[in-house]
């Protein structure tokens, strides 16, 4: 099968999620091709086995969502042309943006479109969403949560398939380097510094919990946390509360060192208010590490209550504080939990079984009707236009 990725942003978490799934279908027989937009002067052209296409649509230098969308009409007519001679059997979008480049250019095609929103923006971009999930032959959400927000939006439900994320079960593992500890016992969470991430509710639950630390990874480099606002709010709730000598803020993990980190926790916390899916959960979860998360979003489909970890509801520092006095006071109970989640991910997560459901999801989109869904309601891309308030979306 020949497969087009497009990621017209090379989000970081996002941009990681493509690489290791097209390298997984290229690993099972797949010509996979990604299309990404040309962000600096001398980009790759390959990795892993896998064709990286750099689509020179606006500048090349890093944009945000607001300015890569006046070049959405250029990556377009990049890929019209690319596909003119030999079109993928399947495109499979990533983000709303790549969405829309995808619906654009294969509007006038039967080239079946497979969307992953990971995690619908909303907000002004939620016109946009909701006509590209119309638009496309088959939609992926990564949990139920956010099938079911889908489904709200419009999306026919037997066009959904649900995929998670995946794992790499080969680097998050139960064995491997541990990041030193002090005398205490560690909880560990990762944030972007963002105030939705529940740090703050997480800082005032450590004040029923006595003996631990808390190390928060995430945000911006080390270097620069001291200029960050959310990280200065953080700082001062904790000193508020006698809490400073407790928590550590190391900010941004290189991914090498993300296994280590979370070995050394005795539990991993998820406070996220919203979260569309749980992949920190899950990656402690391979590493045989216990999780307390809220049920916000995709967490409540990663951690399974009592089984693999607890759940807690979101903006609840009193149970979430519950919930950790009771893991942290019995060793014996966070073994149990840790092996069953290493044994949830290896089975249920790992990359070939994702790479096979998202093969299933496209055997889904592909057939006959195929052309009545993307080329027949002509409105859909006269609303893009409108949404969008221009005309460059043309293809």
């Amino acid at each position: 099968m020949r497969i087009a990725m497009i990621s017209v942003q090379d989000a970081p978490g996002r941009s990681r999620h493509v690489a290791t799934l097209s390298e997984e279908l290229h690993r099972r027989g797949h010509e996979v091709t990604i299309y990404t937009r040309r962000a600096g002067e001398r980009p790759p052209d390959r990795a892993g086995g896998v064709e990286v296409v750099h689509v020179p649509a606006g500048p090349a230098r890093g944009l945000s969502q607001d300015e890569v969308v006046p070049h959405i009409g250029e990556f377009a007519r990049f890929l019209n042309s690319r596909w003119a001679d030999c079109a993928p059997d399947v495109v499979h979008a990533h983000h709303w943006t790549s969405g829309l480049c995808a619906v654009l250019s294969a509007r006038r095609t039967a080239i079946p479109i497979v969307q992953s929103f990971h995690g619908l923006a909303g907000g002004d971009s939620l016109d946009v969403e909701r006509l590209v999930g119309r638009g496309a032959a088959g939609v992926v959400a990564t949990s139920a949560n956010e099938a079911a927000e889908l489904v709200r939006l419009g999306v026919r439900r037997s066009r959904i398939s649900t995929v998670p994320w995946g794992v790499d079960t080969r680097v998050f593992t139960p064995n491997g380097p541990v990041t030193p500890r002090t005398g205490r016992l560690r909880v560990v969470a990762t944030s972007e510094l963002a105030p939705d991430d529940g740090v703050d509710d997480l800082i005032v639950a450590l004040t029923a919990v006595s003996g631990t630390e808390l190390v928060v990874a995430g945000g911006p480099a080390r270097r620069f946390l001291t200029g960050n606002a959310e990280h200065v709010r953080l700082c001062e709730l904790a000193t508020r509360h006698a809490l400073a000598d407790r928590i550590s803020f190391v900010g941004q993990v290189r991914r090498t060192e993300m296994p280590a980190l979370i070995r050394s926790a005795d539990v991993v916390v998820c406070p996220q208010r919203h979260a569309s899916f749980g992949v920190v959960a899950l990656e402690a979860m391979a590493c045989g590490v216990p999780v307390v998360a809220s049920t916000a979003g995709g967490l409540a489909d990663s951690v399974v209550h009592q089984v693999t970890g607890l759940l807690v509801p979101p903006r609840n520092p009193a149970q979430l504080a519950r919930a950790l006095r009771s893991l942290l006071g019995d060793e014996v109970r966070r073994q149990e939990l840790g092996a069953a989640g290493h044994d949830r991910v290896t089975m249920r997560y790992a990359w070939d079984r994702v790479a096979l459901d998202v093969l299933r999801a496209y055997d889904r989109a592909i057939g006959p009707e195929v052309i009545a869904v993307q080329r027949g309601p002509s409105q859909v891309y006269a609303r893009l236009r409108r949404v969008l308030g221009r005309d460059d979306t043309s293809g």
